[in-house]
């Protein structure tokens, strides 16, 4: 039974800081109560991910994997997240590979499909940037070698 989930696109948007304070204080009500049930750890997980500050996001990402390995009916929702979490945090490598793992479970999964195209470009922007990072490396590492060169021509 998929459970209804936002495209990756919409999965951008974060909550509320009082809609997140909402699930945290729920998660934190049933922690002290040495109960938790998944269904709260779920939402305050996927309320972390949401978030645009890193921190929040790793302890989301944190949260879902213990989900993952427990729970094994929660586990499609969790690969998307995880997925969405480690996009989020530019682990692009994790990302593709959770993402991968949905897709292989279905093929035909719109939103995974989605996070998979953002996923790419994340990959391909990193990438444009450690090209022009060596380039401009290169580009001093010449004109340091051609000032000395030039000083030591001139002694």
């Amino acid at each position: 039974m998929p459970t209804e989930v936002p495209y990756a696109a919409d999965a951008e948007m974060s909550l509320t800081y009082d809609e997140l304070e909402v699930l945290r204080l729920q998660y934190q009500k049933e922690l002290g109560q040495n109960h938790v049930t998944i269904q709260t750890k779920f939402n305050y997980a996927w309320g972390l991910v949401k978030s645009p500050i890193r921190e929040h996001q790793v302890e989301g990402v944190r949260l879902l994997q213990e989900i993952y390995r427990a729970e094994p009916a929660r586990r499609r929702e969790c690969l998307y997240y995880l997925a969405l979490g480690h996009y989020k945090m530019s682990n692009f490598e994790e990302a593709k590979r959770f993402n991968a793992l949905l897709l292989e479970k279905e093929p035909t999964n719109l939103q995974s499909q989605s996070l998979g195209q953002l996923i790419d470009k994340g990959i391909a922007r990193e990438g444009y940037i450690g090209m022009a990072i060596a380039g401009g490396a290169a580009a001093l590492g010449t004109l340091v070698l051609a000032g000395l060169i030039r000083r030591a021509a001139r002694k």
